[in-house]
């Protein structure tokens, strides 16, 4: 086979209808558009239009509150924290902290995050000393279980009422 030879499958791409060419051709005169009116024009969209009919988005009822001030973290998961480390991308000697995890490329850097979040997805299977934003309750278990230490640095939400 070479690549002059190559072809779509049988109806892969379906032909081509000339419109607006006669009667003959089946789709001639209105070009399958029905007749006059705004949606015979081009550059129409009537996206949530209901025939007048009062439109779903303005039936169902307003639910909820989005924070504008919420933090958001760079998820991170024991399992490619263990996999950099055995790449040789992060050090399995001394302190690991959110910097180098940025610049190693193991969380993403936006500016939207406010730190990084430690997950227990995956398994750790060598003692590091780590510093983040944050960590999930078995993550820092799974840390402590491979003899580990684990540093945070925002207290979780319930240690904060209970300081309050």
């Amino acid at each position: 086979m070479k690549l002059n030879e190559i072809r779509d499958n049988d109806g892969a791409r379906p032909t081509f209808k000339r419109i607006g060419r006669g009667i003959g051709s089946g789709k001639g005169k209105t070009s399958g558009r029905g007749v006059k009116g705004q949606k015979a024009r081009t550059g129409v969209t009537l996206n949530g239009f209901e025939g007048g009919q009062l439109p779903i988005y303005r039936r169902l009822p307003k639910r909820g509150f989005v924070n504008p001030f919420r933090k958001l973290y760079a998820p991170l998961n024991l399992g490619a924290l263990d996999k950099a480390i055995a790449d040789g991308r992060l050090p399995s000697e001394g302190t690991i902290d959110e910097a180098m995890l940025q610049a190693s490329g193991v969380v993403r850097s936006a500016p939207r995050y406010a730190g990084v979040r430690l997950l227990a997805t995956g398994e750790i299977t060598r003692a590091v000393t780590l510093t983040v934003s944050g960590a999930s309750a078995a993550a820092a278990a799974a840390i402590a279980a491979a003899g580990g230490t684990l540093t945070v640095l925002v207290a979780p939400a319930e240690a904060q009422a209970e300081e309050a």
